[in-house]
Parts: C-alpha cells; structure tokens; sequence
C-alpha cells in the first residue's frame, strides 16, 4: 500500500516558563500531500482521445477510487460499467517514488462534454471546487431532490458514528493531518471509510469505492465527514444518491440551502451525543 504520512525531524519545544523551556530533537509523521492529474480516454466522432481535466492536492493511495469518484460526481459516469479501465500512467515520480497521474478510459458509450465540468482544472486541498457558489451547477446536470424517507437512522447510531470513524483513522492517528468520510448503513456498519489530506477527496474515494461495488445509488446508507459540510461535499452526497451527511463541525449557509432543495437529511455539530438537524429531519428515528 503507498504509504501516506512521512517521518520528518522536528524540534519539540516543551516547559511551562523560560527558565525550564527543553528543546529536543525527535522524529514526527507528517501526512503526505501530492499533486494526483486525472486524464480521461473517451470516443470522439473523430476516434479516441485523452485529455488532462484536472490537478488535485490527495494523499496517495486509493487514486483508483478517487479519480471514479470525481467523475461520478461531475456526473461524467453513471455506474462501472462505463468504465473500460482506471490504471496510473508515466513513470513515478523521481523524489518520492509515487505515481501521480492516473488515466480512465470510458465505454464508447459515453458522451464526454467537457464544457460542463464545473471544477478548475487546478484544486487544492482546502477548498476543493473554488468559485462554485450557487446551486446552479445542479440544476445544469438535471439533479433530482431525493424523495420520500428512504432510510431511518436512529439517534444512537449517528452519536456512535464519530468514535467509530475515528476508530478508522489508521493515518490520523500518526498525523493529526488528514479528514476523514465513511459511508455507513442504518445499524451504525461502516461500509467504506478513507482518509485524504482533502475533505472532498475524502469524499471522491468512498463514492468511487461505492460505485466499483456496484451500490450507487445508495439510498441506504449516511454519509460522514470528520470535518465541516460544505456546498460541495453536499453536492457529492447528491450526486451518490445518499440521503444524510453528518459532519462533525458545521455546515456552510449554502450546503443547508442545497439540503433543503434537494430534501438531503443534514447533521452537523454531531460531538459530545449531541446534534443539530438542518434539513430532512423525518429520517432521524
């Protein structure tokens, strides 16, 4: 497995006064962050082509399921079978040994628009989708609200759900560097869980993970995230078809407005047995 946090010297400052200040050399773990450049294999009236359409900030591993991820919440694919094949391109880097390009190539099925592809084709780590503000961008890709009250998650299952995920956090634990999302079903199982230096790519492996298993949609199972809820990790929630994402920490004003439109069950603040509902309450038993 590529390994995701590196040890690096540091010098620990310790002492409560000048007087006993100690300054010691040790050795800490730092998560690892590198550039991923996702390029796509798709049909042309002209024949097959490839291009480069997008650079993201993760932390290697998992880059299958990353890559399928983003292009199913880019609703670019459906489900596997548009998917002939998903494989890392070009040598490893020479400094650090990873392999930062990874190539799909889509069924000859799919018709690759390229103009409705609402990321930069550069994205960093902490904001992900920069400059996507509105609901817009949905409403462009035809999605629908999810109806009626597909699963019921009960209290004691969403308070568990914090210790559980964190229980998860192999990387995390090392670190102290890295978000973490799992997808969970109603009896409080997590089905998939992964860690990435970036909230969204977080998100990107477990719902490529869903799909190459063949769940999506999956109206299910929860989605949680270790820390805030943005518009786009709203979006992506969407997209899958899951119909409640708990975050640990808050919600942004745009993500409860696209909760409220699209009838997505949202939890934030869910610490400490505690949790705000904002939306789609009716599927908290």
């Amino acid at each position: 497995m590529t390994a995701s946090s590196r040890a690096v010297s540091v010098q620990k400052i310790s002492g409560d006064s000048a007087n006993s200040l100690r300054r010691d050399s040790v050795d800490d773990h730092v998560a690892i962050e590198e550039p991923l450049e996702i390029r796509l294999g798709y049909s042309t009236p002209d024949g097959r082509t490839a291009r480069s359409i997008s650079i993201t900030m993760r932390t290697p591993g998992f880059d299958p399921e990353l890559a399928i991820g983003f292009l199913h919440s880019e609703s670019i694919i459906q489900n596997a079978d548009d998917v002939l094949s998903v494989e890392h391109s070009g040598p490893p880097a020479p400094d650090t040994g990873s392999n930062n390009i990874i190539r799909v190539d889509l069924a000859s099925h799919i018709a690759v628009d390229l103009d409705r592809l609402q990321r930069h084709f550069y994205t960093t780590s902490s904001c992900g989708v920069c400059g996507k503000s509105s609901l817009e961008a949905l409403r462009i890709t035809a999605a629908e609200p999810l109806r009626g009250k597909e699963v019921s998650f009960s209290k004691d299952v969403l308070i568990a759900m914090p210790g559980a995920l964190r229980n998860r956090q192999q990387t995390f634990e090392q670190t102290g560097g890295l978000h973490a999302a799992a997808a969970f079903n109603s009896q409080g199982e997590i089905i998939v869980v992964h860690e990435d230096v970036g909230r969204h790519n977080a998100v990107d492996k477990v719902i490529g993970a869903l799909l190459l298993q063949n769940l999506l949609p999956a109206s299910d199972l929860g989605l949680i995230v270790s820390g805030r809820a943005s518009f786009e990790l709203m979006q992506k929630t969407l997209i899958a078809g899951i119909p409640l994402l708990a975050a640990v920490s808050a919600p942004s004003s745009l993500a409860v407005q696209l909760a409220n439109e699209f009838n997505i069950s949202l939890v934030g603040f869910l610490r400490d047995n505690t949790f705000n509902i904002y939306s789609a309450g009716e599927r908290i038993a």
